[in-house]
């Protein structure tokens, strides 16, 4: 049997462009978005530089209090996916959601987030990690609130161990 896969739309956020528009133009510019990391400090590391987003701020596309609960490796593909669909021009109330899923492929998620809760443990206590650690770490999350925030009932993480997803 077959499986159809229709790509209806695109959404980037991307080390030149927080959007496929300004992403794009930067392609077009043979913009290089490889410049010094400002997210932390390098002082004590040998590599200095990385491809990371610019003039990015979460809030400007999502609640402030899903914000604090998800890493940025979710806030990231959740945004994305918000473009994808605005940009398909879908009408999500009025489509067929068992015909309908995300797949989403990381090789891990929630590095920023572990790295911060093992400090925060270290320093204060490991009952000071947050209560939304698992949920910010674990990979398939950014499928999942994908999944709920279009409510599409399936949802998989495409490192699932197997060459394709069945629903």
């Amino acid at each position: 049997m077959k499986r159809r896969v229709v790509v209806t739309g695109i959404g980037a956020l991307t080390p030149i462009g927080n959007n496929v528009n300004d992403t794009w133009k930067g392609i077009l510019n043979h913009q290089c978005g490889i410049d010094l990391i400002q997210s932390f400090d390098t002082s004590n590391m040998k590599v200095k530089v990385a491809g990371e987003l610019k003039d990015f701020e979460a809030t400007e596309y999502l609640d402030k209090k899903d914000v604090r609960k998800m890493d940025k490796f979710i806030q990231y593909g959740l945004i994305a996916a918000k473009e994808a669909i605005k940009d398909s021009k879908l009408e999500i109330d009025s489509i067929n959601h068992d015909r309908f899923g995300v797949v989403v492929s990381s090789g891990i998620g929630g590095l920023g987030s572990i790295e911060e809760n093992h400090q925060r443990g270290l320093k204060k206590g490991f009952d000071r990690v947050s209560p939304y650690f698992i949920p910010m770490t674990i990979v398939n999350l950014a499928a999942g609130q994908i999944a709920i925030a279009f409510t599409c009932y399936m949802s998989c993480n495409s490192l699932c161990g197997r060459n394709k997803c069945y629903w």
